[in-house]
């Protein structure tokens, strides 16, 4: 199993905007194609102006397969100019569980 974690800086008080337009939209069509959500948070204490959000995938040619039918989707292109302008820096990381975490090397049910 990977875990697929996005690290995005928004600009500053960004945060409200950019959950509301992603609960409203974006998520539904992310859902579709990249399948497993295993969280999506933002920031109380720490680095502000920041969300983070994990995916699961049972392999990379997998996140490769299904990331590349996200970006083709006509609606995700349409959607992304919504949050495009939010962000200020994006970081991305894909981790692999050690044998003995919670969520161990298959998908969390």
């Amino acid at each position: 199993m990977y875990y697929e974690i996005r690290t995005y800086r928004l600009k500053n008080g960004a945060i409200p905007d950019y959950l509301k337009v992603v609960e409203e939209e974006g998520i539904t069509i992310q859902k579709q194609h990249l399948g497993r959500l295993v969280g999506y948070f933002y920031s109380e204490i720490g680095p502000i102006n920041e969300i983070v959000h994990i995916w699961a995938f049972a392999s990379l040619d997998e996140r490769q397969e299904r990331r590349a039918a996200l970006m083709a989707d006509p609606a995700w292109r349409a959607f992304l100019p919504k949050i495009r302008d939010l962000i200020e820096l994006a970081d991305n990381k894909i981790m692999k569980p050690a044998a003995f975490s919670p969520l161990g090397a298959s998908l969390p049910a």
